[in-house]
């Protein structure tokens, strides 16, 4: 019997928030287990939604301020203020994410992370102890070199006059002049939730990965691959802490380098789940469940390297717990997910993109009801009964 469903998705990304998808999911489990136990847990990984979702979690409340958008208009921009009262998050996405870029200005060499650096400073006089970065869903690849100019870095050429925003310019940095930097920053505990997989430079750098994803052209990506190395140089000379791997150490490469510039200044990067899901309670939660939902927007070959269906499966697993996962899209590898018992796809039938994101409420609420269908069908079946044919495992779909 199914009586305790745990419902832990992540957001759907520009269609559905993680609490959206959550209330979607709950919608299609309630028409085949109206008495079952629900206990939703929208989930983040640092992206869109990472402020609301922990302030809203933890008691805590949402700070609006003005602040630098990704191509340099003001936009309203937001941090939140944990219930612990000594926390602040900071979610670059909120004033640098792709999502605020509009579609014909998208050029990673161009955006900046100006504004991520505006709303840390409007954090430190919150008066926090602790400042929290949620890395993901970025729109820049300036490596941070914005954040730290609004923080009081000034980057400069070899004729001492100050680059404008964007990665591109970084090609032209000589030097930096740190002592204007905000010295409350070595007075608090700035951590950066961030995927380890992420790294500034290199084969697998940030430029090469994600660049075209946000509007880069194959030139263009080796323009800012080059500016993002001479980036790497010049910051780890004049800012880093000592011993600190700028070009490949874990999560450099984190929203466009952010976390590369923040780690100069002395931030420690860490796993964004192992830092966002303690405000969460999720392992306890999953213990009790007698079967465990997640989603995401696509689930694939990338989905084991730092999504959260992959993380929700891999803590479910600890307790034994079976895990269905729906999608927007199955892609390669979709059924290769560790710990994943079976997938979904929401899709009835093959439609236009800007349909489906309009849907996508609808879609994921009538695809939770046709998979938990199958579950409970599966759950009467005769225990001796025996399936004929391939041996080879299969997925809800």
């Amino acid at each position: 019997m199914l009586t305790r469903v745990v419902v832990a998705p992540s957001g759907f990304k520009e269609s559905l928030s993680a609490e959206a998808a959550a209330d979607a999911i709950a919608a299609g489990v309630r028409r085949v287990l109206p008495d079952a136990e629900l206990d939703l847990v929208p989930l983040v990984d640092g992206g869109e939604g990472t402020a609301v979702t922990l302030a809203a979690a933890t008691g805590g409340r949402i700070v609006t301020v003005p602040a630098t958008g990704p191509v340099g208009e003001t936009i309203a921009a937001h941090f939140a203020l944990l219930g612990d009262g000594d926390t602040a998050v900071v979610e670059m996405a909120a004033v640098a994410g792709l999502s605020l870029v509009p579609g014909d200005l998208r050029d990673p060499g161009a955006t900046t992370t100006y504004g991520v650096g505006e709303l840390l400073r409007a954090a430190l006089d919150s008066g926090v102890r602790r400042i929290l970065v949620g890395c993901g869903d970025s729109g820049t690849s300036d490596g941070g070199a914005g954040a730290l100019q609004a923080l009081g870095a000034r980057l400069l050429d070899d004729n001492g006059r100050e680059l404008p925003p964007g990665g591109r310019a970084l090609a032209r940095l000589h030097r930096i002049d740190p002592r204007g930097l905000d010295p409350r920053l070595a007075e608090v505990e700035l951590l950066v939730a961030c995927n380890p997989y992420n790294v500034l430079c290199g084969e697998r750098g940030v430029a090469r990965v994600f660049g075209p994803q946000k509007g880069a052209t194959p030139e263009q990506v080796e323009e800012l691959s080059a500016a993002l190395e001479n980036w790497a140089f010049v910051l780890t000379r004049d800012v880093a802490v000592p011993d600190t791997d700028l070009r490949h150490g874990p999560g450099t490469g984190a929203s466009g380098g952010l976390g590369a510039g923040l780690a100069a200044l002395g931030a420690r990067l860490l796993p964004r789940f192992d830092v966002l899901l303690d405000h969460l309670d999720l392992d306890a939660r999953l213990a009790r469940a007698d079967l465990v939902v997640t989603a995401e927007g696509a689930l694939d070959h990338q989905t084991p390297r730092g999504k959260v269906p992959a993380e929700v499966a891999r803590r479910a697993k600890l307790y034994g717990r079976p895990v269905l996962a729906l999608a927007g899209t199955l892609g390669e590898g979709a059924h290769e997910v560790p710990g994943v018992d079976a997938c979904h796809g929401i899709l009835p039938a093959p439609m236009e993109l800007a349909e489906a994101l309009l849907r996508a409420s609808e879609l994921l609420t009538d695809a939770t009801e046709r998979a938990l269908r199958m579950i409970v069908l599966g759950a009467r079946l005769p225990a001796h009964a025996e399936v004929s044919g391939t041996q080879r495992p299969s997925s809800v779909r």
